[in-house]
């Protein structure tokens, strides 16, 4: 009896080993300054287990907010997300507990994202409630004014962006006046209430332009819309609560093509971190582009100041309406400072200044390619209102684009 209860107990053990992984995961900052919401992200699938919720300690035995995300839509967790701050030449480490059994833990949310399909019957623009989570359109089917604020909508305490569900698929911006989550009740659009109790408002016109980094085709003289795409599909992959995912898929893109090359599906992932003014964007395609141009770059604000490195780094500070000046009514003029961050080593050329753009072409690209956006608004009582403070920002944004933190994990 007593060789019965030791094997079943064994047993027990074995199973309990097996549904529960515990990891050190040393973070290590290289730069000689200091830095603030540094996201971690960690891959589960290096681990075997069908993860169902984790649990994070920092040293001090502080457990801290973590996100678990499934980034395919297959049901099972692919990634862990937790942040920190980090001293110059600081390493730190924390206790990640990996469990098969459970749900997700709970955490106040720091980010928000929405899509929604425009409600007719609702006059209103900032009390829509049809909200959806992901929409697939066929080759010449255009919902941009089908849905509501044109595309998924999402931010942080600081920033709020949104992407147009069209050919354009432009990446526009709303500021802020304080820090705050705002979106739910305004929906990009705020009313006179809502402005004079300090909330934010769009503060871009993009109209066909770049706008904030985004992607398009290059046909060796010009970027080029997305036209002809088999299929669209844009979908809030994460909620939060310390991230939102926006993606992009646009499968079949008859892009400007080499000769005897075939259509191509691009994805594009863009990613929101609670406590960062930038935005991380995340280029997949389904082969090898390695004989593809694209382009990007940012608006040419008008009456702006250009910032350049040459190496990846572009940005303007400058004023202009935020709507098209026949819509200007009710409006202001808004000020805002634009960044884009590209690795040296897929920028093919920094293009001159253009009426619309400050334009890049990129490529050298295999199949991913990760860069970052970031913007601020003058009307923000926490952040930048000249050209000066803003470029002396992106100068110290790039150092840590190119300066990732060391991330180490080690199992117990």
């Amino acid at each position: 009896m007593k060789r019965i209860f030791l094997t079943l107990l064994l047993g027990v053990c074995q199973i309990a080993g097996f549904c529960q992984q515990t990891l050190t995961v040393s973070v290590n900052n290289p730069l000689d300054v200091p830095r603030q919401a540094v996201p971690v992200v960690i891959r589960l699938s290096q681990f075997g287990l069908d993860v169902k919720s984790a649990q994070v300690t920092a040293a001090s035995g502080t457990e801290i907010a973590s996100q678990l995300d499934d980034l395919d839509g297959d049901g099972a967790f692919d990634e862990l997300c937790f942040m920190t701050d980090l001293c110059k030449r600081e390493k730190t480490t924390f206790t990640v507990t990996l469990d098969s059994q459970g749900a997700p833990r709970t955490y106040e949310p720091k980010v928000y994202a929405e899509m929604l399909i425009s409600n007719k019957k609702i006059k209103s623009s900032n009390k829509q409630n049809l909200y959806i989570s992901s929409l697939t359109v066929d080759n010449g089917t255009n919902p941009y004014w089908m849905l509501h604020h044109h595309g998924p909508a999402f931010e942080n305490e600081l920033v709020a962006y949104r992407i147009y569900f069209d050919h354009r698929q432009t990446v526009d911006i709303y500021g802020k006046v304080n820090k705050g989550l705002e979106l739910r009740q305004t929906q990009f659009y705020p009313d006179r209430e809502q402005k004079a109790n300090g909330l934010g408002d769009d503060v871009l016109w993009v109209g066909e332009t770049l706008g904030l980094g985004t992607v398009r085709g290059w046909d060796g003289k010009a970027p080029t819309m997305l036209k002809d795409v088999e299929h669209r599909t844009l979908s809030i992959v994460s909620r939060g609560p310390l991230r939102t995912i926006v993606e992009v898929v646009d499968k079949g893109w008859n892009a400007p093509l080499p000769p005897s090359s075939k259509r191509i599906d691009m994805t594009t992932r863009y990613t929101l971190y609670a406590g960062r003014r930038d935005c991380a964007v995340s280029l997949h395609f389904d082969r090898p582009v390695n004989e593809f141009r694209f382009a990007t770059g940012i608006i040419n604000v008008k009456n702006s100041v250009e910032h350049s490195d040459h190496k990846g780094l572009r940005g303007c500070w400058g004023t202009d309406w935020p709507v098209s000046e026949k819509d200007s009514a009710g409006h202001k003029r808004e000020t805002v400072g634009l960044g884009i961050c590209i690795p040296a080593k897929n920028v093919v050329r920094e293009l001159p200044p253009t009426k619309d753009n400050y334009p890049f072409v990129i490529g050298n690209i295999k199949q991913d390619m990760d860069y970052f956006i970031t913007f601020g608004s003058d009307n923000e009582s926490f952040g930048y209102h000249d050209s000066t403070s803003w470029f002396a920002y992106l100068d110290a944004w790039k150092r840590e684009c190119d300066a990732q933190p060391e991330v180490r994990i080690v199992k117990q």
